[in-house]
């Protein structure tokens, strides 16, 4: 007498629908598609660069129309959108602590959007 083990039955496809968090870590995943290739145009930029001045006026007003500027607007607010998710699970995959106790979640959190802030000041200083 065989018996057959028990096999949960999970849709290929919609499974993530079912609890919310399942949505948000769907989301984050498919947010980062869009950063690869804006990583991509950014990479493509750098080599237009390298072949000289009229090849990089060419690709700056190729990435001035319209759909390029909806794509970079809508990379960037995947990119925040990522930058937050990450900061706020940071307390859990980083751990500080301090002898015995664990330093509060607010503490690593908060650390982490203030190195934010400065480094994207500093970067910013650089520019202008």
């Amino acid at each position: 007498m065989s018996r057959r083990p028990y096999v949960r039955e999970c849709p290929p496809t919609t499974w993530y629908f079912r609890m919310p968090r399942y949505m948000r870590y769907m989301a984050r995943e498919v947010t980062s598609i869009f950063i690869g290739i804006f990583t991509a145009i950014l990479l493509c930029g750098l080599g237009r660069l390298s072949q000289g001045q009229t090849q990089w006026e060419s690709f700056l007003m190729q990435i001035q129309t319209p759909g390029y500027i909806l794509f970079l607007a809508l990379a960037l607010a995947f990119a925040l959108y990522n930058t937050f998710t990450w900061f706020n699970v940071a307390p859990k995959a980083l751990p500080l602590q301090f002898g015995e106790d664990m330093a509060p979640d607010s503490l690593v959190r908060n650390a982490h959007y203030a190195i934010w802030v400065v480094l994207s000041l500093i970067v910013l200083w650089g520019v202008y």
